[in-house]
């Protein structure tokens, strides 16, 4: 992989971002306002960075990162799109996406609902678990004691060996938690979901980061309880 596409440019895809160009990948990011909103950001991450609208992004780089409120996902580009890895971060927050009834009664979880959305794209679940504040500390070279592990979930092989060779630059292990039907194993409020990362109930500060390596990560994957037991309580 030589370049990575960022559609979004908030707390996830923006640490992404800093932490692709630190590892000497280069990134095309682009958000819902357009690029000179972006130019900033781009000053910041340096000589391997450039803003764009979100087609370009996604014609024009190997692997996509979709990084953008769920209600939002009916506007990507989906042509370009077509045929690529994409990387899906997104929950949701009921609040701020408004109810909806599938991912309520457990029927669905968010990732699959992207997938729909981007037909011919092979979509993996992927950062959906960790405080950004967490993600963007915690990264440590291949073979460091101290390295987290990060869950990913996709029905492609050769996409989910992307997306963990992405990992791997980024600082990160991935456990494979399965095809993206199990990527409800670490959605929002689930025993994977955050609290693996830091040292205290609550404390979502970069300060409270601490490491998750792969064996607790899937002893917290394999307590979590399937989605449509959870909306019946």
């Amino acid at each position: 992989m030589t370049t990575l596409g960022l559609i979004g440019a908030g707390h996830i895809g923006g640490t992404l971002a800093r932490l692709a160009t630190a590892a000497g990948i280069e990134v095309v990011v682009a958000n819902s306002r357009g690029p000179d909103t972006l130019q900033e950001l781009v000053a910041e991450l340096g000589e391997h960075a450039r803003a764009a609208y979100a087609a370009e992004a996604a014609r024009d780089a190997d692997l996509v990162v979709v990084s953008i409120p769920l209600r939002s996902i009916t506007n990507l580009p989906k042509a370009e799109l077509a045929g690529k890895t994409v990387v899906d971060t997104g929950n949701y927050y009921p609040q701020r996406d408004g109810d909806i009834d599938e991912l309520d009664n457990g029927s669905a979880i968010t990732s699959e609902m992207l997938a729909r959305q981007l037909r011919g794209a092979h979509v993996v679940r992927a950062f959906n678990n960790i405080f950004w504040g967490h993600l963007g500390v915690l990264a440590r070279p291949h073979g460091d004691g101290e390295r987290s592990a990060l869950p990913i979930a996709g029905d492609d092989a050769t996409a989910k060996q992307q997306v963990t060779e992405l990992l791997d630059a980024l600082g990160y292990d991935a456990v494979d938690a399965g095809p993206l039907g199990e990527g409800w194993r670490f959605e929002r409020d689930t025993p994977a979901y955050t609290e693996p990362y830091h040292s205290g109930a609550g404390l979502l500060a970069a300060a409270t980061a601490r490491a998750a390596d792969a064996e607790t990560i899937r002893a917290r994957l394999a307590e979590a309880v399937p989605p449509a037991q959870r909306a019946a309580r």
